[in-house]
């Protein structure tokens, strides 16, 4: 009884297309505004001029927080991206933001 290498090859293909697949979500943001926030300066409008519409918005202990992101992952290799949370007070100040980035330094 002979098989067909087709079977076979397309297994190996597909484990290949999967093994090297990714997959990114959110969106990029201009990430070298982050350095002009200004905790109790900046407003909402001051952000979403510096950084566009927010990708995800909610709320934390009280606080609305906007995310900006862009995250790319892989099934192999090593996956990044970059995160800016951003709260605001009744007022709609900026009460505290946090920035990651796999290298927010060079930025």
């Amino acid at each position: 009884m002979k098989i067909s290498p087709l079977p076979i090859l397309l297994l190996a293909a597909f484990v290949c297309l999967t093994l090297s697949s990714c997959m990114t979500t959110g969106h990029k943001f201009p990430e070298e505004n982050v350095k002009k926030i200004e905790i109790g300066k900046t407003t909402q409008q001051d952000v979403k001029e510096l950084f566009g519409p927010p990708w995800r918005t909610g709320m934390e202990d009280g606080l609305t927080t906007w995310t900006y992101g862009s995250y790319h992952y892989q099934m192999l290799g090593t996956s990044g991206g970059s995160d800016l949370v951003v709260r605001f007070d009744d007022n709609g100040k900026v009460v505290s933001y946090s920035y990651s980035a796999p290298n927010p330094e060079a930025r």
